[in-house]
């Protein structure tokens, strides 16, 4: 989607402080979800209110589930039991979020009424089939255009158990089979090829729902019901990345970011960051549910570039377009391989990432599954996000280093997974303007 919002952010400063970041964007999927199928009330708290977590929420209300917010990142939801759902009078929208879709794909497998997702046009770009071909092999329906949305399931089907290996390490995947194995008979088995984030695993566990897993192999038993419970949502690793690099970056003085999320899936990012020279402390360990958080004392490093293990890639999917401005910026060359996933993101990560630091004058050359970056200076200008998020809040923190404002188009989508990143950015220091 094309739209006339703009960044301009001016180049230079710092970074000091404190910043606390928002709730964790994949857990605050899943709590509306799980939430929704238990029995009795959920309580969450610091629901992240981005628009792709709201499309779940609205997603969930569509099928018949009462969910109250009564104040900013509360969310109360009274479930209606693992057949309790009602057939949707619409199409269920779920805008920019693949993490919504895929997720509804293994829930709507289950279920005894036909329904169809659709999505924004960035979404309707993803691919689906990865999805759907394991939930057919349980004995779902489903149709998609092309291999891409809308999606149609058609209810009423029996599913069975399988035993499912990932063709790609996909935490979403992986994730819609697992709740498809929730409505399955028998027992059903995932088998991933590298360790993906386990929201889901931890989330059903927190709902009562015991589910093994070790040596990348993870099982549930069907028919199972889950009970309601009460979540504290950690804050987004993925959204801190940004913050950590800029800190890395600019920072003047120690720089600390807040209420972090570090589930072991999820941190990646900061051992390639280590491989790289970071200088990065985690303080204050402590458990948010089943979930591991800290905050993060970040000190100005100066960064050098790496050959990207493979086996850190997949556990930090995410925070590429950050890490590539991090490499541009580093001393050396940085080389990632085994990152082809990033292809299908919202927007095509490794040909539009190339495509903006070359622009800001970069050396950097895109190869089908990752990239080189020969690091050095940035200098100022204009690229365009291609309406993703995280390509968008990536250019805005190379300003830090550049020689020249850039501005960066198309940034709209921010909203989807980051709402009130500009005000975050400016209160630790940069200068960020929004226009539409």
């Amino acid at each position: 989607m094309t739209n006339a919002a703009t960044f301009y952010v001016t180049h230079g400063g710092a970074v000091r402080g404190a910043v606390t970041m928002p709730g964790d964007k994949s857990v605050s999927h899943r709590s509306v979800l799980f939430g929704g199928i238990a029995e009795g009330i959920t309580e969450v708290d610091n629901f992240l209110e981005s628009e792709d977590c709201l499309a779940t929420l609205g997603a969930m209300r569509a099928m018949g589930v009462r969910i109250a917010r009564p104040s900013a990142g509360r969310v109360v939801v009274e479930g209606v039991g693992l057949h309790g759902l009602r057939a949707p009078t619409h199409a269920l929208d779920m805008g920019n979020a693949g993490t919504a879709m895929r997720l509804s794909m293994g829930l709507l497998a289950g279920q005894a009424f036909d329904a169809t997702l659709v999505g924004d046009p960035s979404l309707t770009r993803r691919p689906m089939e990865r999805a759907a071909t394991p939930l057919r092999q349980m004995g779902a329906v489903i149709a998609t255009s092309a291999g891409r949305p809308p999606v149609t399931i058609r209810g009423g089907q029996a599913l069975q158990g399988i035993e499912y290996t990932l063709e790609v390490a996909s935490a979403q995947v992986k994730s819609a089979i697992l709740i498809a194995g929730l409505y399955a008979t028998g027992t059903t088995i995932v088998h991933e090829p590298a360790v993906t984030r386990d929201h889901t695993e931890r989330m059903l566990r927190a709902f009562g729902v015991p589910v093994a897993s070790a040596g990348g192999r993870i099982a549930l038993s069907g028919g199972q019901p889950l009970k309601s419970t009460q979540l504290t949502v950690p804050g987004d690793i993925s959204s801190s990345a940004f913050f950590i690099v800029a800190g890395l970056l600019a920072a003047d003085g120690p720089f600390l970011i807040r209420n972090v999320g570090i589930n072991p899936t999820r941190t990646g990012i900061l051992d390639i960051l280590a491989l790289m020279g970071a200088d990065i402390r985690i303080l204050n360990r402590r458990l948010a549910g089943d979930e591991p958080v800290a905050d993060l004392e970040v000190h100005r490093s100066a960064l050098r570039g790496i050959d990207v293990p493979e086996h850190l890639v997949p556990l930090a999917i995410d925070e590429f377009p950050i890490l590539f401005v991090a490499a541009a910026l580093a001393k050396g060359t940085t080389r990632v391989t085994g990152a082809e996933e990033l292809r299908v993101k919202e927007s095509d990560r490794i040909a539009v990432m190339a495509e903006g630091l070359l622009q800001l004058g970069a050396d950097a050359t895109a190869t089908p599954d990752g990239m080189i970056i020969h690091g050095g200076t940035l200098h100022g200008g204009q690229v365009t996000s291609h309406g993703d998020h995280r390509i968008a809040m990536a250019f805005a923190i190379a300003a830090l280093r550049s020689s020249g404002d850039i501005a960066i188009g198309d940034v709209a989508n921010v909203a989807t997974s980051f709402p009130g990143f500009a005000d975050l950015a400016r209160g630790a220091g940069l200068s960020v303007q929004e226009t539409r």
